[in-house]
C-alpha cells in the first residue's frame, strides 16, 4: 500500500531483511540491510552492517520508508565501549540512524513482540524489551530520548496492538476486537447445577463437567508507524 499524496522517495529499506525484504508500502525500489552476507544473489539492493554498532550504510534522506519486522528487539539498549571506560546506547543510535536516512515525512514501520507478553523476552536473543510507551522517547516536540543523545524527531501516525499476520502491509488496521464471551449462568442456574452435581455424587456418579470460560485473545505484537519530522536544513 503506497501512501496517498506521497512526495517522499519511492524507495524502501528493510532492516534485518534476510533474503526476502518486506515492503509494506509497496515501493517500486527495495533495499535491505542485514548482519550477514547472503549466500546467493538477490533481486534487491543489499548491504551488510551490524546495526548494533555501525550506522545504516546509506546517505541522509534516502528513503521514503523503513521497516523493522521482528528486529528492534535484537538491538541492545546499552553496551560498553571497546576500551571498557564508557557506555553507549545502540537502540537510541539506531533510532537516530533511521530518522537520518528517512526523507522528511518518511515513515518507520516497526512490528515487534512487546511486554507484558512472555514472547518479548523468552527468545535469548531478545535484548531490547519494548512496551506500548517506548516510542514516546522518540516522538513529540521534545522527545525524552534527547537525554540519551537522540537528535531526531518522529510524529506518531499510529501505535497499536495487532495480530502479526494482519500487519505485514501498511494498510489501515481495525483494532482487534475480542471474541464475544458467552453469557454467565444466572445464580439460579448455578444453584441448580450444584444441586444436580450433589445428587449425582450421592448416587456414586461423577459430577458433570462444566466447560471452562474461553480466555480473551492475547495480542503479542505492537506496531509503530512513525513519521520523520525534519526542519529545513536537517
Amino acid at each position: 500500500m503506497t501512501l496517498e499524496s506521497d512526495s517522499t522517495p519511492d524507495v524502501h529499506l528493510d532492516l534485518g531483511c534476510g533474503a526476502r525484504p518486506r515492503n509494506p508500502y509497496g515501493r517500486s525500489r527495495v533495499c535491505g540491510v542485514d548482519i550477514r552476507a547472503l549466500s546467493s544473489s538477490t533481486d534487491f539492493e543489499f548491504r551488510v552492517a551490524n546495526l548494533s554498532v555501525a550506522p545504516i550504510p546509506y546517505d541522509d534522506d534516502t528513503f521514503g520508508s523503513v521497516s523493522a519486522f521482528d528486529f528492534i528487539e535484537h538491538i541492545p539498549r546499552v553496551l560498553a565501549t571497546c576500551d571498557g571506560n564508557d557506555t553507549f546506547f545502540p537502540f537510541v543510535r539506531l533510532m537516530d540512524e533511521i530518522w537520518r536516512v528517512l526523507a522528511p515525512r518518511g515513515r518507520l514501520y516497526a512490528l515487534t513482540p512487546a511486554l507484558p507478553n512472555a514472547e518479548a523476552f523468552v527468545d535469548p536473543t531478545h535484548v531490547n524489551f519494548i512496551t506500548d510507551r517506548t516510542h514516546e522517547y522518540f516522538c513529540g516536540d521534545s522527545p525524552l530520548g534527547r537525554m540519551y543523545g537522540f537528535r531526531g524527531r518522529f510524529a506518531v501516525q499510529r501505535v497499536q496492538w495487532v495480530r502479526q499476520q494482519e500487519a505485514f502491509t501498511a494498510r489501515p488496521l481495525v483494532a482487534p476486537t475480542p471474541a464475544p464471551t458467552p453469557p454467565r449462568p444466572t445464580p439460579t442456574k448455578r444453584f441448580a447445577h450444584a444441586v444436580r452435581d450433589g445428587v449425582r455424587v450421592l448416587r456414586g456418579k461423577r459430577a458433570s463437567e462444566h466447560k471452562p470460560e474461553p480466555e480473551p485473545e492475547r495480542l503479542i505484537y505492537f506496531l509503530w508507524e512513525l513519521e520523520a519530522v525534519k526542519e529545513e536544513g536537517q
